[in-house]
């Protein structure tokens, strides 16, 4: 069924590594994070966000699929599961109380 949305949206990498380091840096807590135009970004910055907890992927996908309900996209899965953490590992961070953390 066609809902009027792009079937895909090209997210550049380093939009999300740009957000990530917002998110991460506790001077800038509490945050909030929504999507302006509806095109899946907010899912694909949290998925993106969780693997740098160390939640495993099923976790990941799981809570993707929960909150995407029928919007969710293998698309959106493939990136999150592709998206290469390793230049934010050394990233100095802290995760306030605000942001739920779990090694699931």
């Amino acid at each position: 069924m066609w809902s009027g949305q792009e079937p895909f949206v090209n997210i550049p990498e380093e939009t999300i590594r740009q957000a990530l380091k917002v998110i991460l840096d506790g001077r800038n807590h509490p945050v909030l994070i929504h999507c302006k135009r509806g095109k899946h970004r907010t899912g694909c910055l949290v998925g993106c966000l969780r693997k740098l907890q160390r939640w495993c992927l099923s976790s990941v996908f799981d809570e993707y699929q929960r909150h995407a309900a029928a919007k969710a996209r293998v698309s959106d899965q493939r990136f999150v599961e592709l998206f290469d953490i390793s230049s934010l590992k050394n990233l100095p961070f802290s995760f306030s109380s605000t942001i739920y953390s779990s090694n699931r």
